[in-house]
């Protein structure tokens, strides 16, 4: 707002200042007309989650380019009636390292003579950064021998072991490329472009090398996490595209990661949060077969038919019992949603309302154990899911199932039974949403990578990412892990003892939230 007490007496100017508001207020009204597009927009659910995040970012560095132009212009009036802009900066953690800056007055003394006293003190704290800084761990083993005979020979202590014998890395630089790639989605090209910038020249092919023997050493690792998960009574699957270059054909082909997660967090689970990233060269389901051997449980996945084959009696497995598959409602969901952002669909929009009915329940029992989950569910959630049957089996009667609105309603009726699991168990969530989000990091690097060179690659890909993701999950610093991890290996950590190394075991001083 401008003060009125410091406007200026000359027309002209002040033709000028109100020109100028016009015109900064003309550019706000254009930038929050396009903010509440991408954000409420009937497009905003189609839109991609990266290119959303991307259109945001760009729309708020753009407002805040024009309060920045009106701070300056307004810099000269008064603000001693004003108070600091309350602004949300967030909380700085406290595991940074402080350095304090005293600021003191010129002079100490008074105007009567005396000395000044300190009564008291503002403070503020401001975020700085260091620029990412190489340094050199010069090692000496010094040699000793014994100057009274020539028997002792000479004395020396042992070389120590490191990730790549003979090379330039210790272990935290190649954990730090491994997190540089697969949770910065830097490929490795660019990342010798920034090392270059300070004089070290390191070719992508050494990079590359540095990553395959770490991928080798830490495989057993992600075995034991793959294990570890098919433990448990309740997962989540989806699959999702990894093109993989095919130099036979000139061109790429399409490979599949087969995410296997665990999150119990919504029911007060004790086991760990986790996912992994199972490689395979197709999409068949013989390969989700294959991934699960060993697991006897619940799978929460999408409406994708190559898991109907886990469901068979004789399908193998440790205890040779068929996996029970619980379904998605935000699927079921956007079945509709497609008909009613179409088209004028009262009957798509009462489905939707009833959807949104069976979410708001969910979030009220969010975090609860499962028997409070379950005792909730079965008390409101089961007479909502009994008139929406009802409802499905009305307007299935009513509506053209080759119509897109018939197509969402049989798509809901198929997959009935695996949608009203979650009414049966507290374990189970509505949707596999929890799977979706990890497999978002896996679509960011391969937009930023292409395609992986080879199977191989693509296999390394989902075993490092795999670890990475995991510590995220848990809320440990990924790059400190992976170090402590390939330093624990190449001194000799027992293969017996290798569940030791996994991620929700590791103990780091500093986690994140």
């Amino acid at each position: 707002m401008i003060d009125v007490a410091s406007l200026p007496n000359n027309v002209d100017a002040l033709k000028e200042i109100i020109m100028a508001e016009r015109d900064r207020n003309s550019r706000l009204e254009h930038l929050i007309a396009a903010f509440k597009q991408v954000l409420f927009g009937r497009k905003s659910e189609k839109l991609d989650a990266d290119q959303f995040e991307l259109s945001l970012e760009d729309i708020e560095v753009a407002i805040a380019c024009v309060g920045a132009e009106k701070d300056t212009s307004n810099e000269n009036q008064k603000q001693t009636d004003k108070k600091p802009r309350a602004a949300n900066r967030g909380a700085l953690p406290k595991h940074l390292p402080r350095i304090e800056n005293v600021i003191k007055p010129e002079s100490m003394a008074c105007a009567c003579g005396g000395d000044l006293h300190v009564i008291g003190e503002d403070v503020s704290e401001r975020l700085d950064v260091i620029p990412a800084q190489f340094q050199v761990i010069v090692t000496r083993r010094p040699k000793y021998a014994c100057r009274s005979c020539e028997e002792a020979g000479v004395n020396q202590a042992p070389a120590p072991a490191h990730l790549i014998h003979g090379g330039l890395p210790t272990e935290a630089l190649v954990a730090h490329v491994l997190v540089s790639k697969y949770a910065d989605h830097l490929p490795l090209y660019r990342q010798a472009q920034i090392y270059s910038r300070q004089g070290i020249n390191l070719d992508r092919s050494t990079l590359a090398n540095w990553v395959g023997k770490a991928a080798f050493e830490l495989k057993p690792v992600f075995e034991c996490l793959v294990e570890n998960l098919k433990t448990s009574t309740k997962l989540y699957m989806d699959e999702t595209r990894a093109p993989v270059l095919d130099p036979g054909r000139h061109k790429t082909k399409t490979g599949y990661f087969w995410a296997l997660a665990r999150d119990d967090r919504p029911w007060s689970g004790e086991d760990p949060p986790g996912v992994a990233y199972c490689y395979a060269p197709g999409r068949s389901g013989t390969f989700a077969e294959k991934i699960l051997d060993g697991f006897s449980g619940i799978l929460q996945v999408d409406g994708y038919g190559g898991y109907n084959r886990l469901t068979k009696p004789n399908r193998p497995g440790r205890r040779n019992e068929p996996i029970q598959l619980a379904y998605c409602w935000a699927h079921a969901r956007r079945k509709l949603y497609e008909v009613a952002k179409n088209s004028t669909a009262p009957i798509a929009q009462d489905g939707l309302n009833r959807i949104a009915e069976l979410y708001a329940i969910e979030a009220d029992i969010k975090g609860q154990s499962a028997e409070n989950r379950l005792a909730v569910r079965r008390e409101r959630s089961v007479p909502c899911i009994d008139s929406f049957e009802l409802w499905l089996s009305e307007h299935q009667a009513r509506v053209s199932g080759k119509s897109p609105l018939g197509e969402a309603l049989r798509y809901i009726a198929r997959f009935w039974k695996g949608l009203i699991l979650f009414l049966n168990d507290g374990r189970i969530e509505m949707d596999n949403n929890a799977v979706e989000r990890t497999i978002r990091p896996i679509a960011l690097n391969r937009k930023n990578a292409l395609f992986a060179g080879h199977d191989a690659g693509a296999r390394n890909w989902g075993i490092i990412a795999s670890l990475i993701e995991t510590a995220k999950l848990n809320k440990i610093e990924p790059q400190a892990y992976l170090t402590a991890t390939l330093q624990a290996i190449v001194t000799g950590h027992r293969q017996s003892q290798i569940e030791q190394l996994l991620p929700w075991n590791f103990e780091a001083q500093i986690s994140y939230v």
